[in-house]
C-alpha cells in the first residue's frame, strides 16, 4: 500500500510518457490519467451515457464508442463544450487515480496528470504529497506536436494554448524535469528523483 503519492504533469508533448516508463523500469507504479479517461468514458460505461446526453449522438462512432477525433477536434475549439466534458471525466479520473496508487506496492506511487494545472491543482488532488512538472519550451511542444500527430500548425497552437501555461504549471512544482535535452539525460533525473522519494517515504510513513 503506497500513501506517498506523486504527480506528475506537463503540457502537452513534454515527454511524459518518457518520464513515466522511467520510473515503470525502476519499479513505481504509475496510474495515468490518460488510461483512466478512457476508462471513465467505455463503452457501457456511466461517463460515457452522460457525454452522449450532454453533447448528442454525433459524438459516438458507428459502434457505440466515443469517437474520440470528433470530441476533440469539438472540445479544443470551445471552452465551454470542453469545461462541460471535463466536469463529467474529471471527477472518475481522480477516484480511479487515488485508488490505483494507494493500493499500489512499494514506497511510493506515481499519478500521471496531464490536466493537474487545468483540473485544480493542489486543491482538486490534496492526497499528492509532491508534484513533479515535465517542462520544455513552447516551441518544442509545437514542433513534437507536428511531427508526432501529423496536425497543422493551428491545431497544434490551438491545443497548446488551451492549456495552463509553463509558468503556471511550475508555480505548482515540488520538483521539475526540464526535458529540453537528449533523451539519455531522463534516465538521471529520474534516477536522481527516484531516490529521493523513496527516502521522503520513509520519512512520511
Amino acid at each position: 500500500m503506497s500513501d506517498y503519492i506523486i504527480g506528475l504533469t506537463g503540457g502537452v508533448a513534454s515527454g511524459k510518457s518518457e518520464v513515466t516508463r522511467r520510473f515503470e523500469a525502476r519499479g513505481v507504479t504509475v496510474a495515468d490519467a490518460d488510461i483512466a479517461a478512457r476508462e471513465a468514458v467505455a463503452v457501457g460505461s456511466e461517463g460515457l451515457a452522460e457525454v452522449a446526453a450532454a453533447f448528442g449522438p454525433d459524438v459516438l462512432d458507428a459502434s457505440g464508442a466515443l469517437d474520440r477525433a470528433a470530441m476533440r477536434r469539438r472540445v479544443f475549439m470551445d471552452d465551454t463544450e470542453r469545461r462541460r466534458l471535463e466536469a463529467i471525466v474529471h471527477p472518475r479520473v481522480r477516484a480511479a487515480l487515488r485508488a490505483t496508487c494507494e493500493a499500489a506496492p512499494g514506497p511510493y506511487a506515481i499519478a500521471a496528470i496531464p490536466l493537474l494545472a487545468e483540473g485544480g491543482g493542489r486543491a482538486a488532488y490534496p492526497w499528492l504529497q509532491r508534484i513533479l512538472v515535465v517542462d520544455v519550451p513552447v516551441e518544442m511542444q509545437r514542433e513534437r506536436l507536428l511531427r508526432r500527430d501529423g496536425i497543422d500548425d493551428a491545431l497544434a497552437t490551438r491545443m497548446i494554448e488551451v492549456q495552463a501555461t509553463r509558468r503556471e504549471r511550475l508555480a505548482l512544482a515540488d520538483d521539475a524535469i526540464f526535458n529540453d535535452g537528449p533523451l539519455e539525460m531522463l534516465d538521471t533525473h529520474v534516477a536522481a528523483l527516484d531516490r529521493r522519494y523513496r527516502v521522503l517515504a520513509i520519512v512520511h510513513a
